[in-house]
């Protein structure tokens, strides 16, 4: 029952998660469009950092560590579609990593990257996500 439990931790924490990689670029484009240091900028800040430190990052430990308990529990390593699904989880990850650094550039005024750069940042997530999905579901080998 606790496997069931913590399965369901797991999926809750990664549709958090999620959410916040796919709207935090979002909120980019729009940021890219605002005057350094007006109002509307200033806002902007607020809502990445809060959705990074209160949400994005808080679900993404609970589901790598709901996940990870869910992979030695089960005995789930050796199989090849979780690999390749650790290899995508990994890969997002990463790309949390880099929506960290870009909240830490547009908070210093520093941003170099045009709102089409966002635009394209945001459709990754999603493919990085089908990938998990479909590996997770199907489990094609």
């Amino acid at each position: 029952m606790l496997y069931l439990w913590i399965k369901a931790l797991h999926i809750v924490a990664v549709i958090a998660w999620m959410a916040a990689l796919l709207y935090l670029p979002r909120l980019m484009v729009y940021h890219c469009a605002a005057e350094p240091g007006s109002k509307q900028s200033e806002t902007f800040k607020v809502m990445e950092r809060r959705l990074l430190v209160f949400i994005a990052t808080p679900a993404m430990l609970v589901a790598w560590g709901a996940g990870l308990w869910l992979l030695v529990e089960g005995g789930l390593l050796r199989v090849g579609w979780m690999q390749w699904k650790l290899v995508l989880v990994l890969a997002l990850s990463a790309l949390h990593g880099l929506n960290a650094k870009w909240v830490r550039d547009f908070a210093r005024d520093q941003n170099r990257r045009s709102a089409r750069f966002y635009r394209i940042a945001n459709e990754i997530p999603t493919l990085l996500m089908i990938g998990i999905v479909v590996l997770a579901v199907v489990k094609p080998f």
